[in-house]
């Protein structure tokens, strides 16, 4: 490869980290590559929640644009944001091994608030899986919109009234911004390929499919895929708390999906265990299993508090 790799990336600190790690372990297999900056829409409108701007994709489809034109060669992304139906001519070209997948509490110092039953906090988040997840445990709380990027979230937690607000763990601890004053949320489902990183490439371009194909990492590939079927069979997007999680366990995956009315008033869970050659297809038959059963109520449920 004569010129330089182009990864296309978002501006932010973490984008910019992702990409930055892509960039080192294509040198590390003899590839040299170069930065390209890129602002996504979900970058220019921080203040409408992510579920109210009505599309999929809101922060890949410029990085889409830019690939398909040829100004790119590869893009970078946090797998969580990339729709479960890639734009047409673009592929996976490798999905790096998963950073932690849960959620965290940023909280000002003190959380006794969450052993109250009877506190009215206010949590932030712009997740609509988040807050109807949140809800679920807190039905007395209320939920703020919270935008922008890590660093000005953070900010606004900081400069705010809020008892807190969720993040991602992977995204602050992987640009060492994680504060003191946060908690894991163990109980709470983590989105479909959260903490993966994902690169897309034009799907024509053997030459950058063959360039990252050794930075993928097959057992991550498996649960994010399984993960994103299961979104994906219930037709799931931002606007659907829908939630999911697999992971390898004494040779079989455990998979746990979910999906809960906006107002955490409703919820259904499924869980499987199968072994690894039989686990590919696990999400969409956990997918189906919920639409004829109790997954049917909650998206009645959700469609009705969206009229």
């Amino acid at each position: 490869m004569n010129q330089p790799l182009r990864i296309g990336t978002r501006e932010s600190q973490l984008a910019v980290w992702q990409a930055t790690r892509v960039q080192e372990l294509l040198r590390d297999a003899g590839h040299e590559s170069e930065l390209v900056y890129i602002k996504s829409e979900g970058d220019v409108d921080l203040v409408t929640p992510l579920y109210a701007m009505g599309v999929q994709g809101v922060f890949t489809k410029t990085l889409d644009a830019a690939l398909l034109s040829g100004r790119i060669d590869i893009a970078v992304h946090s797998m969580k944001d990339v729709p479960t139906q890639l734009a047409q001519g673009i592929v996976p070209a490798a999905v790096l091994e998963r950073a932690s997948y849960k959620d965290i509490l940023v909280h000002k110092g003190d959380t006794a608030f969450m052993d109250d039953p009877r506190s009215l906090a206010v949590i932030a988040t712009s997740s609509i899986r988040r807050k109807a997840q949140w809800l679920r445990h807190f039905p007395n709380h209320t939920i703020d919109n919270l935008r922008g990027n890590v660093n000005t979230r953070l900010r606004k937690v900081a400069e705010s009234n809020w008892q807190g607000a969720i993040f991602a763990a992977a995204g602050l601890e992987r640009i060492n911004l994680r504060p003191e004053n946060s908690i894991e949320l163990n109980w709470m489902l983590p989105a479909p390929a959260q903490g993966a990183i994902m690169i897309v490439c034009r799907e024509n371009d053997t030459q950058m499919l063959e360039a990252c194909a050794p930075l993928n990492h097959p057992l991550t590939e498996l649960c994010t895929y399984m993960e994103r079927s299961f979104l994906n069979t219930l037709m799931g997007g931002c606007s659907t708390p829908i939630s999911a999680w697999a992971r390898e366990e004494n040779g079989n995956i455990l998979f746990t999906g979910n999906i809960t009315a906006t107002d955490g008033s409703l919820w259904a869970d499924i869980h499987k265990i199968v072994s690894l050659e039989e686990a590919k297809n696990t999400g969409i038959t956990a997918a189906k299993e919920l639409l004829e059963g109790e997954g049917k109520a909650v998206i009645g449920k959700v469609k009705s508090l969206a009229s």
